[in-house]
């Protein structure tokens, strides 16, 4: 078994048979500049509290897999350089070599596996990217759902995604999909995408049963819950898409291509929506702090 390392809080929480939420670092990493980004995840980390259940944030730090982090870590996480951006590929050889990285939706759920958490809170997955049939990019999210055993609650995947075609690869991949309140299945920073749901549940205590019954059922992988982002807090689907469009066609042509697209395109649709999508992105994975905790408790409170 592989040695995690436990903060003091996250330590107590399992001792204590207390409901614990995951929570990725690649928002601390690779989302947005210090101190904001530091900020941000100390804010998350506070909601998951308020609603009832504790937060371990993951990372590896110099090679060793942490399970919840200590203020002072998150502050050095959030100003470290040249940090790893971590998936199921390379989770294992930035520890092997001592270093240092973030860990994506893929490497948080093995490591929330690892440790005995069950439910992770993230802004949104990723998926099929625009193009797939011709390059392949298709992210390890995808794959890491159809078989590690975590409820991942997320705003959707990533807008910039192919949405269609990534409903598509996680129904041929079994992997159930639960929009949270409503039958559309959310886009990120838009609350509805014109695409429907396969699932809708409207309470953390039937996914909580959901996810206990894939268990004793003997079926690999987790649930996906598709959270829409409040509707306050949106960017609505109609004003995103051209620019989201602009931004692709862009990356097009200066041949933008592979791991260097998504934060390609991201500060572009940032630049365009005058900084309005990072503010979204920190209401809706805020939004999803909360219903994972609330899931997170309805799972302690059923799984004796």
């Amino acid at each position: 078994m592989i040695e995690l390392t436990f903060s003091a809080e996250t330590r107590a929480a399992l001792t204590e048979g207390r409901p614990l939420v995951a929570l990725e670092s690649t928002i601390i990493t690779h989302g947005m500049p210090w101190p904001r980004n530091a900020d941000v995840a100390r804010t998350v980390e506070q909601d998951i509290r308020d609603a009832g259940a504790t937060p371990a944030t993951i990372a590896v730090l110099d090679g060793r897999l942490h399970v919840g982090l200590e203020p002072e870590q998150i502050t050095t996480l959030a100003q470290a350089r040249d940090v790893a951006k971590l998936s199921r590929a390379d989770l294992a050889a930035c520890m092997a070599t001592g270093g240092t990285g973030a860990t994506t939706v893929a490497a948080t759920m093995i490591a929330a596996r690892a440790a005995g958490i069950a439910v992770f809170a993230t802004g949104g997955i990723g998926g099929v990217h625009k193009g797939a049939e011709s390059s392949f990019d298709i992210s390890a999210d995808l794959q890491e759902l159809a078989q590690t055993p975590v409820t991942v609650v997320a705003a959707g995947a990533k807008a910039i995604l192919d949405l269609p075609k990534t409903l598509e690869v996680l129904e041929t991949l079994g992997v159930p999909v639960i929009a949270y309140g409503q039958d559309e299945f959310p886009a990120f920073w838009s609350a509805k995408s014109s695409l429907k749901a396969p699932l809708r549940m409207d309470d953390p205590d039937t996914i909580a049963r959901a996810h206990l019954l894939r268990r004793d059922l003997g079926l690999p992988g987790g649930q996906l819950v598709a959270n829409p982002v409040p509707e306050a807090d949106e960017i609505p689907a109609e004003a995103l898409a051209p620019v989201i469009e602009a931004a692709q066609a862009e990356a097009d042509r200066r041949g933008i291509t592979g791991k260097a697209v998504t934060p390609f395109l991201l500060q572009r649709i940032f630049e365009e929506t005058g900084g309005r999508s990072l503010e979204t992105n920190i209401a809706l994975v805020r939004n999803n702090a909360r219903l994972a905790a609330r899931i997170a408790r309805a799972l302690a409170k059923q799984d004796f």
